[in-house]
């Protein structure tokens, strides 16, 4: 393991990286673990393996996973109108463009949003920051981003007609609210007892508390050449919101526990059925990729 520790070591001498924490596991257990570097950019302490970090939209495969476990359990159906469950989600419409004022011009969707298309990011909900037709009604009708945590930020049109095509956006928020309306219990609550718990994974949740922050890695950004600072400190902040998309603080182990929990089939949070679901491709190879994100 000689080798993987050179490479992640030269990665922090070279200042590419203040530090960094790796792991390598299997169904049979840790194979590799390391921590090079400090937490901070140009600071201590050093870089440790229970450095609790920001795992920013990492956060949608976790409630993907209490999603999935409702189902498991007939909280819902894959292909079950989502109106039914998540009143918000019953009338939805999509938009098709602006008059000459500037005003959006919207339509009623042709049909229903499904449990299946948000977890696949098929429903037709798009972020603003990649979807410039979504941005400009977000502008001219002062709907909140994304990013302000508000339930107000979810009250954006599709995109397009649901199951229509792919493209990434606020989907998984919706799995958020789809948790909390299938379980009775806000999200945070609900993961903690359902998948963090059982899998003993002490150091994940939203809002670290006073004791953990000397741990949290503060985020930092590159321009492509190097590093330029902080972002924030999610010591000094709480998280904006408790949401689907992002927001989950936690550590290299921790995460090692949930991954090897899928590698092992799902137990003890759930099935082996369930686990090769999730594993299994959800959209046809036909399905047209929103033209701009790369993918054209």
């Amino acid at each position: 393991m000689q080798q993987i520790d050179n490479v992640l070591n030269q990665a922090v001498q070279s200042g590419d990286i203040p530090g960094v924490v790796a792991m390598v596991a299997t169904d049979s257990g840790l194979v590799y673990e390391g921590a090079f570097g400090t937490r901070k950019l140009n600071d201590g302490p050093a870089m440790t393996l229970d450095t609790v970090f920001r795992i920013a939209s990492m956060t949608k495969a976790v409630a993907s996973t209490a999603a999935m476990q409702l189902h498991e359990q007939g909280k819902f159906g894959l292909d079950q109108p989502l109106g039914e469950l998540v009143p918000e989600l019953a009338v939805l419409e999509v938009l098709e463009g602006f008059d000459p004022d500037g005003k959006p011009k919207l339509r009623p969707a042709t049909q229903p949003v499904t449990a299946r298309q948000i977890l696949t990011h098929t429903a037709g909900f798009g972020y603003e920051i990649w979807n410039p037709s979504l941005g400009q009604y977000q502008k001219a009708t002062s709907t909140p981003g994304i990013a302000s945590g508000k339930k107000a930020a979810l009250k954006m049109p599709l995109a397009f007609d649901p199951g229509e095509r792919w493209e990434y956006g606020i989907n998984t928020d919706w799995v958020g609210q789809l948790v909390e309306a299938a379980s009775g219990q806000t999200l945070d609550v609900y993961l903690k007892q359902h998948i963090f718990e059982p899998l003993g994974m002490a150091d994940t949740g939203y809002n670290p508390p006073a004791a953990k922050h000397p741990r949290v890695a503060p985020t930092t950004v590159t321009d492509g050449q190097a590093l330029r600072g902080i972002v924030h400190d999610p010591r000094a902040r709480k998280t904006a919101g408790i949401a689907g998309h992002a927001g989950l603080f936690t550590t290299t182990p921790d995460l090692a526990k949930y991954a090897r929990c899928l590698l092992n089939g799902g137990a003890p949070i759930f099935t082996p059925e369930t686990v090769k679901l999730m594993t299994t491709a959800q959209t046809p190879d036909t399905l047209t990729l929103q033209r701009g994100l790369g993918w054209d």
